[in-house]
């Protein structure tokens, strides 16, 4: 297997891959990404990769359409190099909340995305907690869509796991992800009935469950602004939750979100590793990261040896 598996990564988390490689016990292939003057990407193979089954490990995180088109050009480049088989590894597909067309005259970027994706080259996808299950179906070649829920679930069993425990979803459409999680670590669920005016702000309006005195967990594929999670956290608290955490795959936080959790009264955010952490997230007194590398490492070592990758969820 180490000997028929290459590894390679873009600019957009080599931490992660470095730590997956480490997970396989392979080192990390030779390639160089870097930019002309005017900002085009050049991408360099450095090492023989025909005939090989090649894994390119890169988030399609900010800034998106840079590492969107590392990406692909990445692709590009292995294709010509006659790679055998060629796997992109996507921790955090970026455009994937534009899913469906929400309003008139708008576009379908998931859609767009998976496309290029597959045209570039590409003959499979491994990523993690997609936005919306049917993305899988937006690409035209085999996709494996892992779960972070069980690092979840061991995670809370270990840290929080007091015996008065209960999931939230922060909002209708989270319901099955929350609903998952709470069957893993075998509690209750409640929801968060939000009513979101405009993109980016959100209105918590009520809370559907008896949350007195619980240790309540907030689950979600992606925290971006932190709004919703602030909001939420605080109306669970008001409706008389003992303390409330928020376990969220990817930790997108622009703008001013790190402060606005740092802030909020959530007791800790956990997120993964799926974005490479900024410096901010490193030194939040109430933000913590987990490695998702060996999740990660296993699903492609299965992968390459053409075993079950769903059965790590069973």
């Amino acid at each position: 297997m180490k000997a028929a598996i290459k590894l390679v990564a873009g600019n957009s988390n080599r931490a992660l891959a470095e730590a997956i490689a480490a997970y396989l016990e392979l080192p990390l292939g030779q390639c160089t990404v870097r930019r002309f003057a005017d900002m085009e990407i050049f991408v360099e193979i450095q090492e023989n990769v025909r005939g090989q089954d090649v894994f390119i490990v890169q988030s399609t995180s900010f800034p998106t359409n840079d590492h969107l088109m590392e990406l692909l050009i990445i692709i590009d480049a292995m294709r010509r190099s006659s790679a055998r088989r060629i796997t992109a590894v996507i921790p955090y597909f970026g455009y994937a909340r534009q899913d469906r067309r929400a309003s008139g005259r708008t576009p379908i970027s998931a859609k767009l995305v998976s496309n290029l994706i597959t045209h570039a080259g590409a003959d499979r996808v491994l990523t993690l907690d997609l936005h919306a299950g049917q993305i899988q179906g937006f690409f035209d070649i085999p996709t494996d869509n892992l779960f972070s829920a069980p690092l979840m679930a061991a995670d809370i069993k270990k840290r929080i796991n007091n015996g008065n425990l209960m999931v939230v979803s922060p909002d209708v459409g989270g319901v099955v992800r929350a609903r998952a999680l709470a069957k893993r670590i075998d509690a209750p669920l409640a929801i968060v009935d939000k009513r979101r005016e405009r993109p980016g702000e959100s209105e918590v309006m009520n809370i559907i469950g008896d949350v007195t005195g619980r240790s309540c967990i907030l689950v979600d594929d992606i925290v971006d602004s932190g709004g919703t999670l602030c909001n939420a956290a605080e109306a669970l608290l008001e409706k008389g939750a003992k303390e409330v955490f928020a376990y969220i795959t990817h930790g997108v936080l622009s703008g001013g979100a790190v402060a606005r959790i740092a802030s909020s009264k959530l007791k800790e955010l956990v997120i993964t590793d799926s974005i490479l952490p900024t410096e901010a997230v490193k030194v939040a007194r109430n933000i913590r990261v987990i490695s998702i590398a060996d999740l990660l490492g296993e699903a492609i070592g299965r992968t390459a040896l053409e075993q079950s990758v769903s059965s790590l969820f069973d």
